[in-house]
């Protein structure tokens, strides 16, 4: 489903040359508008402050203060604005600790440019970008966290929203739930609405990584 509106990007990335290949790409794109560039972590914070983006797409290795750092200012400051961390490093430690941040989604400076736009589309859409591969190393960290032990959870979800939750982990868009459980997308974000609630988080991410940390799935099951 189309954005009803155009997604305005913030580009945070110490290399000129990478800041404005990626500004080139999006400034093809109809339903996308840079609003603003930021060459280091302390210009991301003030741009978020002064232009209140949809979406930043923030490199992890900036001057000033990194990537990680000024997301977690950002979203503690801005939380309408979203983070899309896009970096070169894939392991589990620099996953987790954006995540732990407050990114909303991890993708790799390798991806084609077609498969980047797509990403980022998906991304307004249904406020999360994690690939599957990256979601594994996710996982992979959260195992070791647990240390093979799940917490015993208040939190009562249903079978449907952890079918969901299940489905979330497998970095499913809202669409494929809907076509995996044979129902529409808008009874999926009424199950996605219900769980944010119930686990008191504001993302999808925060939800996969929340309902393992307190043992309503398991990492296995993602």
């Amino acid at each position: 489903m189309p954005t009803k509106k155009r997604v305005r990007v913030l580009i945070a990335d110490d290399q000129t040359l990478f800041r404005e290949g990626i500004k080139d790409l999006l400034d093809n794109e109809k339903m996308v508008e840079v609003v603003g560039e930021a060459a280091d972590g302390q210009e991301a914070v003030r741009q978020a402050r002064k232009l209140k983006p949809d979406v930043i797409l923030m490199d992890i290795k900036l001057p000033q203060i990194d990537g990680i750092a000024a997301t977690r200012q950002i979203r503690r400051e801005c939380p309408n604005t979203n983070v899309l961390i896009l970096s070169s490093y894939e392991d589990e430690a620099h996953v987790m600790e954006s995540i732990q941040a407050g990114a909303n989604g991890y993708l790799s400076k390798m991806l084609p440019a077609s498969e980047l736009v797509n990403a980022l589309k998906a991304f307004a859409n249904d406020g999360v970008m994690i690939p599957q591969q990256v979601m594994g190393k996710l996982i992979a960290g959260l195992r070791q966290m647990a240390s093979g032990e799940g917490q015993s959870s208040p939190v009562s979800l249903t079978k449907t929203e952890i079918r969901v939750l299940v489905f979330l982990g497998s970095g499913l868009s809202n669409k494929e739930i809907a076509a995996k459980m044979d129902c529409s997308v808008k009874t999926i974000k009424n199950h996605l609405n219900a769980i944010f609630q119930k686990l008191e988080v504001s993302n999808r991410t925060e939800a996969v990584v929340k309902g393992i940390e307190m043992g309503l799935i398991s990492p296995q099951e993602t």
